[in-house]
């Protein structure tokens, strides 16, 4: 059983706006914990590209959950830095499945990037770290980048009949605030998957039961998926990444059902059925 923070306690969110980062926020308030959301757009200033904004906004905090960028080189040792002086004594950082995996995304990976450098970072820090490495969103699908497309009627991805273990953000948020929060978490390194792998086609189908309107999945190549995310606006560089990302859908490497959520909680990580149902009920998709 693990110690719920002091009252005294005061938790900085860097990307308190984003999937993960606005329900970590949600979970430390309703649990009374003095939460400061820090982003662009949040309560509290912070810009990953001013480092003007990274002292106030690490100011009196006791613990951080910080969500990285993923450009390298990274900012995230300087932040890190930033926090250990500013008196953090808990970080708990955001990574990926697969980051110290070479070839995880694609033959050109060698296990080394941002999210590594990260992880280095905080291991080194010389505070309480714990690192959490969840899969694919089950949210990529509501709020994310395959939304319009879901609705549209049609989603083309270059992942051939590959299967992901997909991830509940509200489990990575849950796990997050255990280890910003309680005893029992330093020092782990947390794999978070969701406790079944789906293919997209099957993905689409369990949205398709509660909603009634079936998009239809077409496989693609990886060059016409990152030209039809240009197309639509998307960065060149944002484009790739997410085409780099999907590899590991395609390969199968994704499939692989991890042990976080049940080490981290004491329960199983929460079905895609389940939040399929949520999303629907809160409107996520146009039926």
């Amino acid at each position: 059983m693990t110690q719920m923070a002091s009252a005294n306690e005061s938790v900085v969110v860097i990307g308190g706006t984003g999937k993960t980062g606005r329900r970590v926020v949600a979970r430390l308030r309703a649990q009374g914990v003095e939460t400061r959301v820090a982003s662009r757009s949040g309560e509290t200033p912070f810009d990953w590209a001013d480092r003007s904004t990274w002292r106030p906004a690490l100011a009196g905090a006791s613990a951080a959950y910080i969500v990285p960028l993923d450009t390298s080189p990274s900012p995230t040792p300087a932040l890190v830095e930033e926090a250990v002086a500013s008196g953090v004594r808990r970080l708990v950082l955001l990574s990926a499945r697969g980051v110290d995996v070479p070839g995880y995304f694609g033959a050109s990976y060698d296990g080394n990037g941002p999210h590594t450098e990260a992880e280095a970072a905080v291991r080194a820090a010389g505070v309480a770290w714990t690192i959490l490495r969840p899969g694919w969103f089950a949210q990529n699908f509501s709020e994310g980048v395959f939304l319009d497309d879901v609705n549209a009627g049609e989603l083309a991805l270059p992942t051939a009949d590959g299967a992901a273990a997909f991830v509940d953000a509200e489990d990575i948020a849950a796990v997050a605030v255990a280890a910003l929060t309680g005893d029992g978490h330093a020092g782990e390194v947390y794999e978070l998957s969701g406790p079944r792998a789906l293919t997209v086609d099957e993905v689409l189908a369990e949205i398709a039961k509660v909603t009634g309107s079936r998009a239809t999945y077409v496989p693609t190549g990886e060059d016409e998926f990152r030209s039809g995310l240009v197309a639509q606006g998307v960065p060149e560089d944002e484009a790739a990444l997410w085409t780099a990302a999907l590899e590991p859908v395609r390969t199968g490497r994704e499939a692989t059902v991890a042990d976080g959520v049940r080490r981290a909680l004491g329960r199983a990580p929460r079905d895609f059925s389940d939040f399929v149902q949520d999303a629907a009920a809160g409107g996520a998709w146009r039926v």
